[in-house]
């Protein structure tokens, strides 16, 4: 009869230990075999989808984790990390048999595998605070999680096709960015790539075979670069190693829907780094290279003056390479290199036997300490989540306050989110912002090495449309607060004819211990509380009927289009802008116009500008929290391959989600390609985004996105 031995014989944990040996010839060699034999005896019999035995996945964690040179209590927690969970192991045996270290991460890493992350958002966010907290004790535990998805994702294919898709999108959603926030670039790299191929197969091929048809057109163009790279190097007398590669299949994709091009006009579809001995070299090594090709503006950042708050180090460049084509270029140091691979994992990771001590890697018990700090000041679950989503997935700007004090921001921040990170006082009065001496908006999007300057005044109070100028957690929150305080009383009874309006659409009545008996569901203190909510659009009516009514929160007509709105006066009319084309489920503003009625704008308008100072003609309004009919019309812009049938089956898509195509109009005829607007009777938002996700994954539509004319403003 077959023991755990002889199903385990093809993992080859001698291999294991001498690997480990190199970078740590001290480490305990009985202790990680111990490990082995005791995990694969108390998996043995047990297998996974592939029909491998399942001790296999625990083993390849582990290797996952010696190759990036980790200490011994990281690669037995690998070894032992589904054994509390799936075996007849306890917490005490691993105590007994490994120490209280072990255990410890064992159970860690166990409670980090029962969390839901994509769950509901109330649970989510829950789940979100026990990740950090588990985090925060021992960063070694959501390395032994990461290693572990990682794996997962590679034997993806032996899941059912259902669950692929909830680990891929999970993976996308959480693991990728927290691999990258966590400086573990080839580790995001990898998961968003096998997460992208399970979501969206078409479209990775797609880029795929785009490639090989460039590779046969140019030839091997990484190594040509290279090549003149070293050159030019040598030249100068600088001694470093110059790496080259194709960029990641999702990070082309991602490139395309940024910047909204087709493959054949993205440039900078290759990377190089250059790898130097000391920092002097470095930018000895930037001038060579900017003297012999033409920097990009606009596309330089120095990351040594400037470190990433999770200790990345390192010179992005943009420059025009062969035949005007863009290549990106890293300039870093060898010890900066080893923070730029490993991470935050460079804590425990060895280095000839000796545990690595890196100048440039941030201690993590202060990096997950201030993360955690500023999650903390969040009111409630949504607002968690906002803090989680901005703060550990974005990366980061520098600016300057005008006595040259350094302010980090998440990309994308704007002059506000600059006030709010001074002093909520600061971002409560704003008036006005000068970015390097020059009046701007307050949407403006800081870039780094700016100097922003505050323009306050007595009496100001944040508005509205601030919510979605800014992007970081703490701005959003602060403006909420002052909005709730300031117009409570405004929100609480428009809520009260938004809940009296949802709640008859159903056939039931509000009165107060329904709403109480919501607030209590709803974790809120009060009914006006629900009401200020509702009114101030953080809760939905049909948020409200489903908490007390679960049964009843689908049912009802389709709304009446002339009735779609919720606030307006008695006989008041309204109308749709046309230079934002509103849809139901999305954040609206109403504006009077004298023999017009309410025109309705979505909140961020760009029209909305120029009214800014008119606040007597705005509306709070929303639209009817009930199930619309398809007769909003949205315009879309789509760059589609010029080719037979093509243009048939773009329509044919449409049509399949149930959605009429009212108009088509063409802005550009290429031999190659066509762009066009469509414009689309829709329901509302989830009905958008339907149809765009279905033409998104049509590989021979090059870009698409949502048309807006601001010349067809009221």
């Amino acid at each position: 009869m077959a023991s755990w031995k002889d199903e385990l014989e093809h993992l080859d944990i001698d291999g294991l230990i001498k690997l480990i040996a190199t970078y740590n010839p001290n480490s305990n060699s009985d202790l990680i075999r111990a490990a082995f034999e005791y995990g694969g005896l108390m998996h043995f019999g047990q297998y996974r989808h592939s029909g491998d035995p399942y001790f296999t996945h625990p083993f390849e964690v582990a290797q996952i984790l010696a190759d990036m040179q980790l200490d011994d209590a990281t690669i037995i927690t690998a070894l032992l990390h589904d054994t509390i969970e799936d075996t007849g192991s306890t917490y005490g045996e691993v105590v007994e048999k490994f120490g209280a270290e072990i255990a410890g991460l064992v159970d860690g890493v166990t409670k980090l595998t029962n969390l839901q992350l994509s769950s509901s958002e109330t649970k989510q966010a829950e789940n979100f605070r026990k990740l950090f907290m588990a985090m925060s004790k021992d960063l070694r535990v959501i390395l032994v999680k990461l290693a572990d998805r990682l794996h997962n994702m590679r034997t993806i294919k032996a899941m059912r096709p259902e669950k692929q898709v909830i680990k891929a999108r999970e993976t996308m959603d959480i693991y990728a960015p927290l691999a990258g926030r966590m400086g573990m670039h080839w580790m995001r790299e990898e998961l968003e790539d096998l997460a992208f191929s399970v979501l969206n197969p078409d479209g990775r091929k797609s880029i795929m075979r785009r490639f090989l048809s460039l590779q046969k057109q140019t030839g091997d163009v990484i190594q040509k670069i290279t090549g003149d790279i070293r050159t030019e190097l040598a030249r100068a007398g600088i001694d470093a190693t110059v790496l080259g590669r194709a960029k990641k299949p999702y990070s082309i994709w991602r490139k395309m829907e940024e910047k909204e091009q087709s493959f054949s006009r993205l440039s900078d579809i290759y990377g190089f780094r250059i790898i130097t001995e000391h920092e002097g070299a470095c930018y000895r090594a930037l001038g060579v290279i900017h003297q012999r090709w033409r920097a990009v503006p606009g596309r330089f950042k120095d990351y040594i003056s400037q470190p990433k708050s999770n200790g990345y180090r390192s010179i992005h460049t943009t420059v025009s390479g062969r035949d005007g084509k863009r290549v990106e270029v890293q300039i870093r140091t060898r010890a900066m290199h080893d923070v730029a691979e490993t991470g935050v994992a460079a804590h425990w990771s060895y280095k000839d036997g000796v545990r690595s001590e890196n100048p440039f890697a941030v201690d993590p018990a202060k990096w997950i300490a201030a993360l955690t700090e500023r999650f903390e000041t969040a009111d409630d679950h949504d607002e968690f989540l906002e803090h989680v989503k901005l703060e550990m997935y974005s990366d980061q700007v520098f600016c300057f306050t005008p006595k040259g004090e350094v302010v980090k921001l998440p990309r994308g921040a704007t002059p506000l989110d600059f006030a709010y990170a001074i002093h909520t006082k600061i971002g409560d009065s704003c008036v006005g912002a000068k970015v390097d001496g020059i009046r701007v908006p307050l949407w403006t999007r800081i870039k780094n090495g700016q100097s922003v300057e505050i323009m306050t005044a007595e009496g100001q109070s944040p508005q509205a449309t601030w919510i979605d100028i800014v992007v970081t957690g703490r701005a959003k929150a602060a403006i909420r607060r002052r909005l709730r305080e300031e117009d409570r009383d405004r929100f609480i009874r428009l809520g009260r004819e938004l809940a009296r309006v949802a709640f008859e659409h159903v056939g039931r009545r509000v009165t107060d211990r329904v709403l109480e008996t919501a607030a209590r569901q709803l974790r809120l203190k009060d009914a006006s509380e629900v009401l200020a909510r509702l009114g101030s659009a953080e809760l939905t009516g049909v948020e409200v009927i489903a908490t007390v009514y679960p049964e009843l929160h689908s049912v009802g007509d389709e709304i009446d289009v002339d009735a779609a709105v919720v606030g307006l006066q008695p006989g008041q009319a309204f109308t749709r802008a046309d230079c934002c084309q509103p849809v139901p489920g999305e954040r609206i503003v109403g504006i009077t116009y004298r023999g017009k009625g309410v025109m309705v704008h979505t909140i961020d308008c760009k029209a909305l500008a120029e009214l800014e100072d008119d606040s007597n003609r705005w509306v709070d309004i929303q639209w009817h929290s009930g199930r619309h009919p398809a007769v909003h019309t949205v315009s879309l812009e789509t760059t589609i391959a010029n080719d037979a049938g093509v243009l048939g089956r773009i329509c044919t898509l449409i049509g399949e989600q149930k959605a009429n195509i009212s108009d088509l109009r063409f802005l550009d005829r290429k031999p190659d390609f066509y762009r066009l607007i469509v414009d689309v009777d829709l329901r509302d938002l989830e009905h958008l985004h339907a149809v765009m996700l279905t033409l998104e994954a049509d590989s021979d539509v090059a870009a698409l996105r949502r048309h807006r004319d601001l010349d067809r403003k009221p």
